[in-house]
């Protein structure tokens, strides 16, 4: 890290601009370049900041509105809950408050906004931290909250927020030997066979990544591929594959997988993970509606509102206002259909979403086996080890939330139906 910690913030800033005033995510910034000229610790840290001010944000904003007259422009807005959080979190005031202001000072439109920068700031650092605590857990955006407290009630929306807030571990999936994945990173093998890590440090210095004894999934991710439970040399399809993490999971199971994404760069990356875990798949760059053939297995992890990764992904409230999820919730019925039909008959096909709303779950799955007179759900299938059968929906699904095992840190929420066609 740079001795000032000047660039980590001046990009950390520039990442807030980009969600805040732009409605763009982190990856979204971040994969286009944003902290390519950084150095890597430098880029590690900006990340970091961006997103811990993000979290906190709601937390960052009562502690300035105290001391602001009107709310300023964005960027000096977005320096001050920065810094904000940084001093409330325990951050050196001298270091925090002089990157801020010169931050402010370099910027052609808010340079007038210097002094009233350091002021701010130093009323923060003078009282801030006393009352950081004393606030609330930050709470999703109404056009979210209100949704999911009808789906859940008003205790488990509050207890969501909780999981948000406290933030995600890192889990990772074993190629074939999760136990000795978990005692050779010192890490937790968790009931459904996931292993978690709760400060991990930099992934790819842990022990096994360079062998590819594993990857990176959160544990709820790799749930739908133990679901699917795909058989040696079985033809499986899956849609909406990369980054490749259930890719690989079906391939180290023996199956022979194609895996198909209309994303070319987050193809690339499936590849190189394929790569570094040498296990092989028929990798396909086109549209999910283009594909043809019979499959003994197919699964299909539809594009979504990825509410469920807010507690790893805590610019997506802001970035997003909920406008687009009708579009999403009719692209996910016309994908499930062309995947069923792709089935052969006798086939299964898992169907997933790493969202929290029911109409991107559960209610797709209803409306299927409504619309497909052959298909129906196999509840059964879902009781993987590890799973609570109390996770299991009406329907058949299986509702994984982010507040379920909360005394382990938490998991994604997720949607995860297996559907079987008739013979």
């Amino acid at each position: 890290m740079s001795k000032s910690g000047y660039q980590a913030r001046r990009s950390a800033v520039h990442l807030l601009d980009q969600v805040m005033d732009k409605g763009r995510l982190l990856s979204e910034v971040i994969g286009g370049g944003a902290l390519q000229k950084l150095a890597p610790e430098d880029r590690a840290r900006a990340q970091r900041l961006a997103t811990e001010t993000l979290r906190n944000l709601e937390r960052a904003d009562r502690i300035l509105q105290k001391h602001l007259k009107k709310t300023p422009a964005i960027t000096v807005h977005n320096v001050l809950r920065m810094a904000t959080v940084e001093l409330c979190q325990g951050g050196a005031a001298h270091g925090v408050i002089n990157d801020a202001v010169e931050i402010v000072a370099k910027g052609k439109r808010t340079a007038g906004m210097k002094g009233l920068t350091n002021a701010v700031l130093r009323k923060v650092a003078d009282k801030g931290v006393e009352e950081w605590e004393k606030l609330r857990v930050p709470r999703l955006p109404k056009w979210l909250r209100k949704p999911l407290a009808q789906a859940y009630g008003n205790e488990a929306m509050l207890s969501i927020e909780t999981a948000h807030f406290a933030g995600a571990p890192l889990d990772l999936t074993a190629k074939d030997d999760a136990a000795a994945v978990a005692e050779a990173v010192g890490g937790e093998l968790l009931p459904t066979g996931s292993v978690r890590l709760q400060d991990a440090g930099q992934v790819t210095a842990l022990e096994g990544f360079k062998q590819g004894a594993w990857w990176v999934q959160d544990a709820a991710a790799a749930i739908p591929a133990r679901v699917l439970n795909a058989q040696p040399g079985e033809k499986v399809l899956d849609l909406c594959a990369a980054p490749g993490g259930k890719t690989m999971q079906v391939a180290a199971a023996g199956a022979k997988v194609t895996a198909v994404d209309d994303n070319p760069a987050r193809m690339e990356r499936l590849q190189e993970n394929m790569k570094r875990v040498q296990l092989k798949a028929n990798v396909v760059v086109g549209d999910v509606m283009a594909q043809e053939g019979q499959y003994d297995a197919i699964l299909l992890d539809a594009p979504c509102s990825a509410t469920g990764t807010i507690r790893r992904h805590p610019d997506l409230p802001f970035a997003k206002d909920g406008s687009e999820f009708g579009d999403l919730i009719g692209m996910q019925e016309v994908f499930l259909d062309h995947a069923i039909g792709l089935l052969k008959p006798g086939g299964r096909l898992v169907f997933c979403t790493c969202s929290l709303l029911p109409d991107e779950g559960e209610v797709q799955v209803e409306e299927a086996v409504e619309r497909w007179a052959d298909v129906t759900v196999d509840r059964d299938a879902v009781l993987v080890d590890g799973v609570d059968p109390a996770w299991v929906t009406e329907e058949g699904g299986l509702r994984l939330r982010p507040d379920y095992w909360s005394d382990k840190g938490g998991m994604d929420g997720f949607y995860v139906a297996l559907l079987r066609k008739g013979q």
